[in-house]
């Protein structure tokens, strides 16, 4: 038993996070997702909004802490409205929500302040695009035709990219990719990753959505660049910030934001991916 755990504390301080938990928690959330999209999107969609509000209350503290002084009252009426524009007006509502939110946003901060305006709205408007903005690609894969084989989609390329880079790395991690954003990532642990992510999408593209292999293998690629694009931008945003983690609510994750960075930038892209294979009839 001591040598159990005595393996598990080095792998843990290898890797920066505790491993069982983080485990756990990412079955727990898996499972409370396909069991909201298999009861009613309706329910999903609300999942998704509370994942949005606590997403947003973490990067204003966050951004408090760096110095930036933003109220949260507009930024989560601004996101429940561009969910809400998503939920009824798809692609189009998701696109004009943002351009009405963004303005108002930051008139509502002009009104209260004239101080530091420019850092405060441009602090603002990032909040609105990265959080609910992005997020509303994954309401749209959700309020679509057959939702749960695109979600399942989503969520291979993003689990795939972030387990086989986190092994990958820590077993054979030599050389850092960007040592000055995120320490720890390697090039061994994505290269691990690009392996697994192109062999598992090209798997679900044939197997569960009946499908070209080789396009589910470009899409394993491309999933690989957008999720490890979202880690190194949240792991950005940390830095300049000063925080170590966005928050504490996810054991061995840290916050909503550690969670979901990869998501947010990935959602998008497959989201697009889905309509040029209904577009082009592939």
């Amino acid at each position: 038993m001591d040598d159990i755990h005595s393996i598990n504390n080095a792998i843990n301080k290898r890797a920066g996070r505790k491993l069982i938990p983080s485990i756990g928690v990412s079955l727990l959330l898996l499972g409370i997702v396909f069991g909201a999209l298999r009861l009613t999107p309706v329910l999903f969609a609300f999942l998704i909004w509370i994942v949005i509000m606590l997403a947003i209350r973490e990067i204003v503290t966050a951004y408090r802490i760096g110095g930036i002084e933003l109220p949260g009252l507009p930024l989560y009426i601004a996101a429940t409205g561009i969910l809400w524009a998503t939920w009824f007006g798809n692609i189009e509502g998701l696109s004009v929500s943002l351009a009405v939110a963004i303005p108002n946003v930051m008139v509502y901060l002009l009104l209260l302040s004239p101080l530091d305006f420019v850092k405060r709205a441009t602090a603002a408007v990032f909040v609105i695009f990265y959080i609910p903005f992005l997020f509303g690609f994954v309401l749209l894969l959700a309020h679509s035709p057959k939702p749960i084989p695109k979600i399942f989609t989503l969520v291979v390329l993003v689990s795939f990219n972030d387990t086989f880079a986190y092994f990958s790395g820590l077993l054979f991690g030599r050389h850092h990719m960007a040592p000055h954003i995120s320490p720890k990532k390697t090039w061994e642990g994505l290269a691990g990753a690009l392996v697994a992510t192109t062999i598992g999408a090209a798997l679900v593209f044939a197997y569960v959505l009946d499908d070209y292999w080789w396009l589910g293998a470009v899409v394993g690629v491309m999933g690989v660049i957008t999720a490890t694009c979202g880690d190194l931008i949240e792991s950005a945003v940390k830095r300049d910030l000063q925080v170590k983690d966005m928050g504490t609510i996810l054991p061995g994750h840290g916050g909503i934001l550690d969670r979901v960075d990869s998501l947010l930038f990935t959602a998008p892209s497959v989201w697009f991916v889905f309509e040029l294979i209904q577009h082009f009839k592939l």
